[in-house]
């Protein structure tokens, strides 16, 4: 199984314990780092990276909303 290191900002950490959107917040900066850090796995390369070893290439992505039971 892989591990991921995810990076939180001041902002992020400040906002989760002072604001009703934090936690969202926190879980779509979470799901975005685990969804890109999977996506360089499978290809074998980093966004805009040339190598000899990857494996395919992007398509493309485009913003979705995700509604959880802490929010949107």
């Amino acid at each position: 199984m892989a591990q991921y290191h995810i990076t939180l900002n001041d902002e992020l950490l400040h906002g989760l314990f002072t604001r009703d959107e934090g936690l969202a917040k926190l879980l779509e900066q979470v799901l975005n780092q685990i969804l890109e850090a999977q996506v360089e796995e499978q290809l074998g390369a980093r966004r805009y990276e040339r190598t000899e070893e990857r494996k395919g290439y992007r398509n493309g992505s485009y913003p979705r909303q995700l509604t959880t039971r802490v929010g949107r």
